[in-house]
């Protein structure tokens, strides 16, 4: 499924919830067949059809859009405002952010796009499940793998919205005439219906296809996420009677995952693109991704390499290139995800984060294109060399010549990063395959599940185990240094080394402009150590003795108990390891640290969140659309039906 061919949508799914009239503008310009009925489902082609549309409403609409940015980054620990204000309401949580979300211009995410996508490929799964159920064939694998790919695809969808909104309704049959009567099912019901939907999804499929296909594997890594999910704060209220067996469960599948799964040997493995389709799409690690091409033909493209750009286009000495990526900037790192690394000992963040570009908009002899032009030095707080935050015409420590822009993490001047637009950026969607400097269509695929993910998910299984008494906290060790050990430096690896997807563009210029990428990161500038090629550790070897890195988030956080100490370990590590990759707001949400973490490291979100920030608000449009008994919902009604605080 690496191309998701023409989108075959029956029309009347588009209502599974009586919603099309707020259905996205994207998904309805999607090519449609009308020359198709229902009948076309009972056939091997149509079925096949059906699942490859479904795929596509699920795993790659999303990001053409921001609502991957809104919906999982925005509003975290890891990210906060970036030099774009289009989506900034959503990291606030300003007054504006309710049922209806106040519009800053044309980009930004209504409340209900990520509500009304959810329940349109809700209806797809459904038709999906009774087609495959209903279908007359002589190929069993046909008719046995839709209907595994129809639980999963319901499961993962409703997944989605459990986590943003708590209870849902509940919808798991076609309509055939406009409904506008529905109630909402509580979590505990939901949840229930997830994990019967992905446990026959299960039983139903096999590992074969890779990453581009629904496998065993991929069933076995939701499931366990569902199990974790349901075993967390957010639903302690009445998850006591199947908490204890859930966890257990996490880690039997996870384990079974991580056996078929191994981690790349390099973390640079999983950013360094270099074609479509190329070697780093194709890793044991990646367990399901969105599959995304080259072809201008293809229905569907990755944005998501535009967000997370600072604007470095601005700066004098420099020009938008096809390598350096067109900077929408809508996110910036915070301090929290700076300082979370061990940046001497951890090659995590220097894999994951561009800090250095060379000059390619020469004006004079001052400086020449390739000259070092912006450099990021990513220091410790006990550093003294630097008197500003943000310098022009500096001289690195060591260098032979001055850099026209430099900004320094931690200066004398105590101004920070978190003031400037000017940022790292996170290079994880770094695409220079694509076809010109103004193009917005990326053709990377987007990894929705890999191993490391699940190697931690088992570590917080076990640390919840460790608090119910059916295991240590030491038992989530080995889960966690297994990354750990991954993302420490191998003997004779050159630490100033960095690759990430600019690369792609391979010759010295595009329509005329140089480019700005350059491999090399600012390591050794920014750490103010000599040239080394020894190997480096990671591994912690007592849950007494935490990294230093974890320790100051643990006292900043006021935590004192094993399990709150251990839970913030793993909380940082999936930071460390999956930083930017959009888990990022379930996982505070359902541990219920949202609130505290957001206050601690998020300065736009800082003065407004609240406890209820933990889900999302029921969007009035959907509100304003049902019914009860004949008629439509009074507005105590609708507000019986809203999450608290909105």
């Amino acid at each position: 499924m690496k191309k998701y061919k023409t989108l075959y949508i029956n029309l009347l799914l588009v209502a599974a919830l009586g919603l099309s009239s707020s259905c996205s503008d994207d998904f309805l310009d999607e090519k449609l067949e009308t020359g198709y009925t229902k009948d076309y489902y009972k056939t091997e082609a149509g079925i096949q059809a059906l699942a490859v549309g479904t795929y596509y409403q699920s795993f790659a609409l999303e990001f053409a859009l921001e609502v991957p940015l809104t919906a999982t980054q925005s509003g975290t620990d890891e990210f906060h405002a970036g030099g774009d204000p289009s989506n900034h309401i959503w990291n606030s949580y300003a007054s504006g952010l309710n049922s209806f979300v106040t519009v800053s211009n044309a980009n930004t995410v209504a409340a209900n796009t990520n509500w009304d996508n959810l329940y349109v490929a809700i209806g797809n799964a459904n038709q999906l499940i009774e087609s495959a159920t209903a279908i007359v064939s002589t190929n069993a694998a046909i008719k046995k793998r839709a209907l595994g790919e129809g639980y999963f695809l319901r499961a993962f969808n409703y997944f989605k919205l459990v986590s943003q909104y708590g209870g849902v309704p509940i919808k798991l049959n076609l309509s055939t005439t406009v409904e506008v009567e529905f109630t909402r099912a509580t979590a505990e019901q939901v949840f229930t219906q997830i994990i019967d939907d992905f446990t026959k999804a299960y039983d139903l499929l096999d590992n074969a296809g890779g990453s581009a296909k629904i496998t065993k594997d991929a069933v076995a890594h939701y499931l366990a996420k569902a199990y974790l999910s349901r075993a967390s704060e957010i639903n302690d209220t009445w998850n006591s009677a199947t908490k204890t067996a859930d966890l257990q469960k996490v880690v039997t599948l996870a384990d079974e995952v991580i056996a078929h799964h191994p981690l790349a040997p390099n973390y640079v493995d999983l950013w360094n693109f270099t074609a479509p389709d190329g070697a780093n799409e194709k890793l044991s690690e990646i367990i399901l991704a969105g599959q995304f091409n080259s072809s201008q033909l293809n229905t569907g493209s990755n944005w998501q390499h535009l967000y997370f750009l600072s604007t470095y286009d601005q700066l004098p000495q420099m020009r938008r290139n096809l390598a350096g990526g067109r900077p929408f900037s809508r996110l910036a790192p915070t301090y929290y995800t700076y300082d979370v690394y061990d940046k001497v000992n951890d090659s995590r963040f220097w894999k994951s984060f561009q800090t250095k570009s060379i000059v390619n908009n020469q004006s004079g002899t001052t400086y020449v294109n390739g000259d070092l032009g912006i450099v990021y030095i990513m220091n410790a707080p006990s550093d003294n060399r630097f008197t500003k935050t943000k310098n022009t015409d500096f001289l690195i420590p060591g260098a032979a010549k001055k850099v026209p822009s430099v900004y320094v993490q931690y200066a004398a001047d105590n101004v920070g990063l978190m003031a400037d637009v000017r940022f790292p950026s996170l290079s994880k969607y770094m695409d220079g395959s694509r076809i010109d400097l103004t193009s917005q269509r990326g053709s990377r695929d987007i990894i929705l599940a890999r191993s490391a993910d699940t190697y931690l998910l088992a570590a917080e299984a076990k640390i919840r185990l460790a608090k119910q008494g059916a295991a240590s906290f030491t038992d989530a060790l080995p889960y966690i240094n297994a990354v750990r050990n991954r993302g420490a430096y191998k003997a004779g690896e050159d630490r100033s080394a960095y690759a990430d997807g600019s690369a792609a563009w391979t010759a010295a210029a595009q329509a005329g402009i140089p480019i700005s990428y350059i491999p090399k990161n600012s390591y050794y500038e920014s750490n103010n150590i000599a040239v080394t090629t020894s190997s480096t550790s990671l591994n912690i070897t007592s849950t007494s003795a935490l990294p230093a890195e974890d320790m100051a988030v643990i006292t900043k956080l006021g935590y004192a108990s094993d399990y709150d100490r251990m839970l913030c370990l793993v909380l940082n590590e999936r930071t460390r390891e999956l930083c930017g990759e959009f888990h990022r707001w379930q996982d505070l949400s359902r541990t219920k640290t949202l609130v505290t973490r957001a206050k601690a490291y998020n300065i736009e979100a800082a003065p407004n969140v609240q406890d209820y920030h933990t889900l999302r608000p029921i969007p009035q449009t959907f509100l304003d659309g049902i019914y009860s008994n004949g008629r439509p919902l009074t507005a105590a009604e609708k507000d019986a039906m809203q999450n608290p605080g909105y």
